[in-house]
């Protein structure tokens, strides 16, 4: 009876004094693990005589749940302990001034998309798209490039690896795939743009190996050149938010229009940014041309009923033209400071009413 007596006295203050969880956990194992000592209390009863066990077995029993209560109490008091220690760490005074909160941006090429694709669907053109990985026949043949066209060379395409067939799948080099699979799915009128990722081999300050482009095609039995010019001059008015705009046309040549042009808008270049609208410089904007017959007769059109215009741009440059970026390479480079600098705040939605730019 002494010694149950002592060894609840002494377990009840070693349960008061820990000082923490892990330490309680030592304690119960020590006193009711397998081998702890109230346990080891339980083992002798099986040798003690039936009169012996009557008076022993509720002592012990009773100690071992004392004990185990006391430990239970114990755990209690240190969680809630623990609790209140915690809360007291990460209070906050909610009348400091808020921490400054790196917030994302919108990439200047997502902006300018959707600027183009604004401007381009209020004058009536729907948006279409297609894949990036593109067949040989789509990407250039039923463009008026066949096998041994240098227009193919001049592309620098990065191939796949040849099929079983022979062929070989191909990174788009332009977006102008999707005019090929519209005017195949769709019948005419037709009035689509196509923007979205292309690839090329090629890297400078002024190209990328992949790049945005966005192109134009107009399909219809009465149409010309003068719908294309005027379509142009629109888009480059209001994109660069300006009342007018000189523009100038070249001859060219790209293998699936005839006649071709290049497109030039005026400029000035006189001071540390690029005006537009204004001044006797000049500045290559877009590539344009009425969709050549074969090209019509490739992709199912009949080209004694139905003629069209197409044209296309980069929307990587008009973003550098706009907002005076004169790298193109850390528009890919992933760099914070770069995006928190040029980039746009989520609610800097381009419209037609409120302006285009912030």
């Amino acid at each position: 009876m002494t010694d149950i007596a002592s060894l609840e006295r002494e377990l009840t203050e070693r349960i008061a004094a820990a000082g923490d969880e892990p330490a309680l956990e030592s304690l119960r194992v020590a006193a009711l693990g397998k081998k702890g000592s109230v346990s080891e209390l339980l083992k002798t009863l099986g040798g003690l005589s039936p009169d012996e066990r009557k008076i022993q077995g509720p002592l012990i029993n009773g100690l071992r749940d004392r004990v185990a209560e006391a430990i239970a109490t114990r755990k209690t008091a240190l969680e809630a302990g623990a609790l209140d220690a915690r809360l007291a760490q990460e209070r906050v005074d909610v009348t400091l001034p808020a921490p400054e909160i790196v917030r994302g941006t919108i990439h200047p090429v997502s902006q300018v998309q959707s600027e183009v694709t604004l401007i381009l669907a209020d004058l009536g053109f729907a948006v279409a798209e297609g894949p990036d990985v593109e067949s040989d026949d789509y990407n250039f043949t039923r463009l008026n490039m066949p096998a041994d066209h240098p227009a193919r060379q001049m592309h620098d395409t990065f191939y796949m690896k040849p099929q079983a067939d022979g062929t070989r799948s191909l990174l788009r080099t332009h977006t102008s795939p999707v005019q090929v699979r519209t005017m195949l799915s769709q019948k005419p009128p037709i009035r689509i743009i196509a923007p979205g990722r292309t690839y090329r081999c090629d890297s400078d300050a002024t190209h990328s190996p992949m790049f945005h482009q966005v192109e134009g095609l107009v399909i219809d039995e009465h149409t010309h050149l003068g719908y294309l010019k005027w379509v142009l001059e629109e888009l480059c008015k209001a994109f660069f938010e300006v009342p007018n705009v000189g523009m100038r046309f070249r001859p060219s040549h790209f293998p699936f229009t005839e006649p071709s042009l290049e497109v030039d808008i005026q400029c000035d270049r006189s001071g540390a940014q690029i005006k537009f609208g204004e001044g006797k410089d000049w500045l290559e904007i877009a590539g344009a041309g009425m969709v050549h017959p074969r090209v019509l007769e490739m992709c199912g059109v009949d080209p004694e009923i139905y003629q069209g215009f197409a044209f296309g741009m980069g929307i990587d440059r008009l973003a550098m033209l706009k907002y005076g970026i004169p790298d193109l390479r850390p528009f890919f480079d992933s760099d914070v400071r770069w995006l928190r600098h040029y980039g746009f705040g989520a609610f800097d939605a381009p419209s037609i009413d409120g302006g285009l730019s912030r």
